[in-house]
């Protein structure tokens, strides 16, 4: 169609936008968002208020434009159209003939191989730090007026298809709560963008729909994709059927559609409370989609992005690795199934990670029944279910943050439980030494390994000890004589050219949990729990005595040979012989005083009656011009027979 220039001779181009007056298209305002990619998109909005030279017909006679309407901009054969030139569109989008966009159908090149290549948790190379100072200033933005000057507001920072869509993605999931009661009532009102920007709250469907609009106006391709979600409210091995839970996007970006999630990338509901969180989730952004298929499923497996694609039964039965997985270095788990049936009562579960972290376990809600240890890149958990039938067993890591977070969630089927597997309730995790004891400065353990067993009830562990470092040990098991007053009294600790050794005895058989805490001496505080052994004794004959009982002034360097039970026989001449450093002279103290003597091996030996006593002590005179002896050890007599 031509127009003929005016008396002034004023030369003019022409915009032709055709809108259909059918009035299905104008109420299906939500049909725009079509989960098929090669179905176009009804135009947003058209031009409306495009300013100066804008004129309308209504219903052009003797035209093959009758019953439509048409919409003509003119100006300058040298100027651009304002709408053009603001956004570029003509550079940025494949028109039709009608002036709508058609977002190219995904193809081959969009496909990401699967399973994932470990190479990027994202779709393209992405550095964060290029985005800290667009981050911050899109963040800030503020509602001016409509959805228009706020997309304009946001790009003023944005020099590229990729910065335009984070902009917008960063206004999103810092400004849009979920709103939980829209969601559950199906509220259609809450989907729109004018009513999103006035409450800044919708759910999953206003998520997408505003992120897509709002893309579409800074003259980037996208398309709101609905399907299946592994979100709140998911059970491990759930089957998915009928009407859609969720909705995403896909965004076209640098030759290549790529997947985002502005609902997710915005926050969380907690679960007991159904309350939502603004908790920032940079994983949905452009994020892989080998990773994506994991809770998102499309309608349309074009969407997936994969090669290849995962069939719905996969998708269900597929390992649910949590965002958080990621986010913190997880690389894989095994099982890879979120349902798994013990063996012989236990169940074990390997995860390896990018980096050391650190790990804890929730079985049924506690930290029981379970021996985790710690490895230089991942976490082994042996776990034995008291009882049969069904249990739920949550993975937590701890990554670089003070939170531990949820990464993984499994279903155990369990058909038999070991009743001989009885962990002791306090063996808590991690058990045996690992790169965090060590750097927490213990170093070169005697026991590598989490589990130790005894034949006699008795045994010694020894390791390395940074300077400055004070060690803590005590003893735990479920039955028998060890209380809270005692649970140091099984353990007797001597140090050594820097080595720390734990001569550890056990009152009967069973398993009990040896707890190793550590502590700065310089700095104020408690003890730091850092690991645990699980310590094994079958022999029923077993019946160990506690250790004497020590006093602040034992040095760490001082050594006892005997005698090592803290409970002395009636009636006896028990011989002493101790390494005792710093100190002037030494004796035991009970009915009456035996001194003891220095001999050339620089231990002090001697004997004493325990006739008519219930308490024997070992003291010690520190400085020979003093008269003031300091108890150092107490031992304790049978009754008399």
């Amino acid at each position: 169609m031509e127009l003929k220039k005016d008396s002034n001779a004023v030369s003019i181009d022409m915009l032709l936008i055709v809108h259909s007056e059918k009035r299905r298209a104008a109420q299906g305002a939500h049909s725009d968002r079509q989960a098929d990619p090669g179905a176009p998109p009804q135009r947003r909005g058209g031009l409306q208020g495009v300013g100066n030279g804008i004129r309308r017909w209504q219903k052009l006679e003797g035209s093959d434009l009758h019953g439509t309407q048409l919409t003509v901009e003119v100006h300058p054969r040298d100027a651009m159209p304002q709408f053009l030139k603001k956004f570029s569109l003509a550079k940025r989008l494949q028109g039709d003939k009608n002036g709508n966009t058609r977002p190219r159908q995904p193809g081959g090149k969009d496909a990401h191989a699967y399973p994932w290549d470990r190479s990027s948790l994202k779709s393209m190379p992405l550095d964060l730090r290029q985005f800290e100072k667009l981050d911050t200033y899109a963040s800030q933005v503020t509602v001016k007026s409509g959805l228009d000057e706020l997309v304009s507001d946001l790009l003023q920072e944005a020099h590229s298809d990729l910065e335009r869509v984070r902009a917008i993605w960063i206004w999103i999931c810092h400004h849009i709560e979920y709103d939980v009661e829209a969601a559950q009532e199906k509220d259609r009102q809450a989907f729109k963008p004018t009513t999103i920007l006035q409450t800044q709250k919708t759910n999953c469907d206003g998520y997408a729909g505003l992120f897509e609009r709002m893309c579409r106006i800074a003259g980037v391709q996208c398309m709101t994709v609905p399907g299946y979600s592994k979100g709140f409210g998911y059970q491990p091995g759930q089957s998915f059927s009928g009407e859609f839970d969720h909705a995403w996007n896909a965004v076209y970006l640098e030759g290549r559609w790529h997947l985002v999630d502005s609902t997710w990338g915005s926050g969380l509901v907690d679960s007991t409370t159904s309350k939502f969180t603004f908790l920032y989730n940079e994983f949905y952004f452009l994020t892989h989609p080998a990773l994506f298929i994991e809770d998102h499923f499309p309608d349309n497996k074009n969407w997936q992005l994969l090669k290849p694609p995962q069939s719905l039964r996969q998708f269900e039965n597929n390992m649910y690795h949590k965002s958080e997985f990621y986010n913190k270095g997880m690389l894989s788990a095994h099982p890879e199934t979120s349902i798994v049936k013990t063996v012989n009562g236990k169940t074990t579960v390997t995860i390896e990670s990018c980096a050391p972290t650190l790990f804890m376990f929730m079985l049924n809600g506690k930290q029981e029944h379970g021996l985790l240890s710690l490895r230089k890149n991942g976490m082994k958990l042996d776990v034995y279910p008291p009882t049969v039938g069904t249990h739920k067993l949550q993975i937590f890591a701890k990554g670089n943050s003070e939170i531990y977070s949820s990464v993984l969630e499994y279903t155990l089927k369990c058909h038999y439980a070991d009743m001989d597997i009885q962990l002791p309730a306090e063996l808590h995790q991690p058990v045996g030494p690992s790169w965090f004891s060590e750097q927490m400065g213990i170093t070169k353990p005697s026991h590598p390994e989490p589990v130790i067993y005894t034949s006699d009830g008795r045994c010694s562990v020894s390791f390395g000890v940074e300077e400055g470092i004070s060690v803590l040990a005590s003893l735990h098991g479920d039955n028998g004589p060890i209380t809270e007053e005692t649970q140091r009294r099984y353990i007797f600790q001597l140090h050594r050219e820097k080595r720390t050794e734990l001569k550890v005895q056990v009152p009967h058989a069973g398993k009990f949990a040896l707890k190793i805490f550590v502590k700065k001496r310089q700095e104020p505080g408690n003890y730091v729990f850092v690991f645990n052994y699980l310590l094994c004794c079958t022999n029923t004959k077993v019946n160990w005595p506690v250790f004497p009982e020590s006093f602040g002034n034992w040095g760490q360097d001082n050594e006892l040979l005997e005698p090592l039970s803290g409970v002395l026989p009636a009636n006896r001449n028990i011989p002493f012989k101790l390494k005792l450093h710093g100190i002037a002279k030494a004796l035991v103290k009970g009915q009456d005083t035996w001194p003891l003597t220095l001999n050339h091996e620089g231990y002090w030996e001697g004997s004493c009656s325990t006739a008519g006593c219930q308490e024997v002590y070992v003291m010690v005179l520190e400085n020979a011009n003093h008269n003031f002896y300091s108890y150092i050890l107490k031992y304790k007599v049978n009754d008399a027979q």
